[in-house]
């Protein structure tokens, strides 16, 4: 690595995962002339079909992390459910971007609302339960309705239970199905938006505008770009992710999803230090899409210009929706992108359409 920290077009980016978000990884980093060498246990996967190089192992298999970190020059995250033991043992070997401490309170709920409360952030009312009895003292405190989330390891509407005044809490206890949860009061908000923010190795940092999302079972449907706020409510958007960034010392992205209430009061919810399926719309929609800045980042080149070219509405395409591409590939205006998953099943990514508007403003 060059003096200045600055890794050379030629260097080897490593990427934990092999998802759809890995492919566009890959993707980004070749048109900037990195490779990708890709590590996860499935093969076959999104990310193997365009990476140069592919480690398929555990990632508790210490001797293929060991090889893995010898033949790149930086490491980073295609999604946050890795064991933190991996990244921390990668850290000690390899640039890790980000770093061990964001990924290990991304993943964990209850450090995640105890990190946004700490930085004077607000969030839903919330408490940690580790079981039956500890969610029934919970509850009155909390109120209903409220949602039952698992601690760790929840995504896409995953290990989650709705209550409400009729729900019997042991029941929902033993659906829930984690050892630890945690309870989140219920907020009656506008809208849902996100605001995914990029940290350079400077410490620079540059967010993308706050867009609204649509949830449908817990999984992300529809993106609106640019999310219709007051101009003060996208600048405290804003803030709060790029807040959270500085404090979590990201190198790379991280993406902060929140709730807008009907006052404009902004609440923080979650956040993933990766890509965010929210950002998909920059790929054809601004100059630089969240994953060319992600490889931008990571390799300490400059940050990249992230205002919008268009308004924006980014589709995601699940399970059997993906069968209708020949139909979206009929509109001038829409914009497919595919990931190569082989079995289009319920609730599964296959894919995504961002169609394009003039900018309104």
């Amino acid at each position: 690595m060059p003096d200045n920290g600055i890794l050379p077009p030629g260097s080897t980016i490593g990427v934990l995962g092999t998802g759809q978000l890995g492919r566009m990884i890959a993707m980004a980093a070749a048109q900037l002339g990195y490779k990708c060498h890709v590590f996860g246990p499935e093969d076959r996967s999104p990310a193997t079909q365009v990476a140069a190089t592919f480690a398929q192992a555990t990632y508790e298999d210490e001797d293929a992390l060991e090889a893995f970190a010898q033949v790149v020059n930086v490491v980073t995250l295609e999604f946050e459910n890795v064991p933190l033991s991996a990244v921390e043992f990668l850290s000690a070997r390899r640039p890790m971007r980000p770093g061990p401490r964001a990924l290990e309170i991304a993943q964990d709920r209850a450090l995640e609302k105890e990190f946004f409360n700490d930085i004077g952030v607000s969030t839903a009312p919330w408490a940690e339960v580790d079981g039956a009895n500890s969610l029934i003292g919970a509850a009155p405190h909390i109120g209903a309705p409220s949602i039952l989330k698992s601690a760790r390891l929840g995504y896409d509407g995953k290990g989650q239970v709705f209550i409400d005044g009729d729900t019997q809490l042991e029941a929902a206890w033993q659906e829930m199905g984690a050892a630890r949860g945690v309870l989140e009061g219920f907020v009656a908000f506008e809208r849902e938006v996100s605001v995914i923010v990029a940290r350079s190795m400077d410490g620079t940092v540059l967010p993308y505008l706050p867009v609204e999302n649509h949830h449908a079972e817990g999984i992300l449907r529809r993106t609106i770009v640019p999310a219709p706020l007051a101009e003060e409510t996208a600048l405290q958007a804003e803030e709060i992710a790029i807040r959270a960034a500085k404090e979590l010392d990201i190198v790379g992205l991280l993406a902060v999803e929140m709730f807008v209430t009907s006052d404009g009061t902004v609440l923080a919810n979650e956040m993933a230090p990766r890509p965010h399926n929210s950002g998909h719309w920059t790929l054809d929609a601004a100059p630089t899409s969240q994953f060319e800045q992600l490889v931008r980042a990571i390799c300490g080149l400059p940050l990249g210009e992230v205002e919008r070219y268009a308004d924006a509405e980014m589709v995601n395409l699940i399970g059997a929706d993906a069968e209708g591409w020949l139909t979206v590939l009929t509109d001038p205006g829409a914009h497919l992108h595919l990931y190569g998953k082989a079995e289009a099943r319920p609730g599964r990514k296959m894919g995504h359409v961002t169609r394009l508007k003039p900018r309104a403003d």
